[in-house]
C-alpha cells in the first residue's frame, strides 16, 4: 500500500503560509494625515497652546494700536475741519471788507455837507443830505461795519488815533473832546481808526 502524503493544509483547510493563520502577527498600522486636511489648517495644524496665547497678544496690540491711530486720524480730521470752517467765515466776512472801506469817504464828504449845510441854514439840502447818509450807513451796516464814534470816551489806542491834544484842567485826561474823523470797525475788526482829540492836564480818569 502506498505512503499517504501529508496533507500541506492547516486548520479549517487553509495553506499552512496563509497570512491570517492565528500564530502570525498582523502588519502595524501606520499613521496617516489627510493632505487635504493639512493644508486646510495650515500653521496651526502644528500650534500649541502657548504659541495661541503669544500670537492672541499680538493681535491684541496690534488692535490697540490700530485703534489709537484711527483716534488720533479722526482728532485731526476734526481740527482740520474746524479750521476751513475758520477760515472759510473769515473770508466770507472779509468779502465786503474792501468795498465798505472805500464807501467811507463817500460817507465822510456826506457827513462835511451836513455840517457845512446845517451852518448855512439850508434845511432842504440839508434833509437829502442826511437821507442819502443813512441809506449809505445801512449798506454797510448790513454788512457788518459799525461806526466808532468815540466822543467824551476815554481814549483807547486800538479803535482810536490821536491827533491832536486840548488841555483842559476840568476833564479827564485822554477824554475825547473832539472827533475829528469817525472811525469803523467790520465784525469786530477795526478798518479804520477814528481820528480823535485828547484831553490833558486834567485828572486821571477813574479805572471801572
Amino acid at each position: 500500500m502506498t505512503a499517504r502524503k501529508g496533507n500541506d493544509t492547516g486548520v479549517g483547510g487553509q495553506p499552512a503560509d496563509s497570512p491570517n493563520t492565528p500564530d502570525q502577527a498582523p502588519e502595524e498600522v501606520q499613521d496617516v494625515v489627510d493632505p487635504e486636511l493639512e493644508a486646510d489648517l495650515g500653521a496651526e495644524y502644528e500650534f500649541r497652546g502657548d504659541v495661541v496665547a503669544s500670537e492672541l497678544e499680538q493681535a491684541r496690540t496690534e488692535a490697540a494700536e490700530n485703534l489709537d491711530a484711527a483716534q488720533r486720524a479722526r482728532a485731526e480730521f476734526d481740527n482740520y475741519r474746524k479750521r476751513m470752517q475758520r477760515e472759510q467765515t473769515d473770508a466770507i466776512n472779509r468779502a465786503g471788507e474792501r468795498i465798505c472801506a472805500n464807501l467811507l469817504p463817500v460817507i465822510d464828504s456826506l457827513e462835511r455837507a451836513i455840517d457845512h449845510a446845517t451852518g448855512e441854514g439850508a434845511s432842504d439840502l440839508l434833509a437829502g443830505v442826511e437821507m442819502v447818509l443813512g441809506q449809505l450807513l445801512d449798506v454797510v451796516a448790513k454788512e457788518g461795519v459799525e461806526q466808532i464814534d468815540p466822543f467824551g470816551q476815554q481814549f483807547d489806542a486800538l479803535k482810536h488815533q490821536a491827533v491832536g491834544q486840548a488841555g483842559d484842567p476840568e476833564v479827564d485826561a485822554d477824554t475825547v473832546v473832539e472827533v475829528y474823523q469817525k472811525g469803523y470797525e467790520m465784525h469786530g475788526r477795526v478798518i479804520r481808526a477814528a481820528m480823535v482829540v485828547v484831553a490833558t492836564g486834567g485828572p486821571a480818569a477813574a479805572k471801572e
